[in-house]
């Protein structure tokens, strides 16, 4: 998740390398991330209420945000009411056959081996089609996120970082099932210029074949907490990437109507 100014994107890339340096043992090139201002139409941290349905694959925490039970289940529900276990890890990484945007084999390289597989398939099928992608982040650790969002919040404040930034736990690059791309010139990564592109055409008309879905889709900030980004997609499953597409719901409304 990365975000904007009045609509464009902060082109200062702001390197984190010394505090990656420190948390991840002198390993920097894990995590340095662009560090962006938040959009001026960017929502809240009030949203809707947690989704009742997903409630039985959560336990209470003593902080009030509910911890994933399940947090390997493909349709894992991760946002700001429902957080990962601080020591989860994926066990099933793998470097997904596809291009990125740099070629080091790093942590933000890595996602699930089924979401993996899919991806290979969703870049093929869109390469076949003459639209080429290309990754820009993928598996993001609780370190790698502690260290962007503590980034995020010195830069602009606790209460509004929560607006475009998830805190350590409830980031779905977490779950090693998200990415975010774009085209395989790098031309408006994470910038809301990409919704213009036929990158971001074709990623909305034909992911969810290929068991993805937009995240967080227009018009429905008030649901997932996060502003439409339509570079990052999330892997569910092909079942549920369809009835999601077709319906036109979010992954919370899909998962409450179960």
């Amino acid at each position: 998740m990365i975000s904007k100014a009045g609509g464009t994107m902060n082109k200062t890339i702001v390197s984190l390398f010394m505090a990656v340096t420190v948390l991840l043992g002198g390993c920097a090139k894990n995590t340095a991330e662009p560090v962006l201002t938040p959009s001026a139409s960017s929502p809240d941290a009030s949203v809707d209420s947690p989704v009742p349905g997903a409630a039985t694959q959560m336990k209470s925490d003593t902080a009030g945000v509910q911890t994933v039970k399940d947090p390997d289940s493909i349709t894992v529900l991760v946002n700001k009411h429902f957080a990962l276990p601080a020591d989860y890890k994926p066990k099933d990484m793998v470097f997904p056959d596809v291009p990125f945007l740099f070629k080091e084999k790093i942590e933000k390289r890595e996602m699930r081996q089924e979401a993996a597989h899919a991806l290979e398939a969703l870049f093929a099928a869109a390469k076949q089609d003459g639209t080429r992608l290309a990754g820009v982040s993928a598996y993001r650790s609780f370190t790698t996120q502690k260290v962007l969002y503590a980034h995020y919040a010195e830069q602009s404040g606790k209460a509004n970082a929560t607006t475009y930034s998830a805190a350590p736990g409830t980031s779905e690059h977490e779950t090693g099932l998200a990415i975010d791309l774009s085209g395989s010139d790098g031309k408006c990564a994470a910038q809301d210029c990409f919704a213009d592109t036929k990158e971001a055409a074709w990623l909305a008309a034909n992911a969810p074949a290929y068991g993805y879905i937009i995240r967080y889709p227009k018009g429905k900030e008030s649901i997932t907490g996060y502003q439409y980004e339509p570079w990052h997609i999330r892997y569910v499953g092909t079942k549920a990437s369809k009835e999601i597409a077709s319906k036109g719901l979010t992954l919370e409304e899909y998962l409450k109507q179960e």
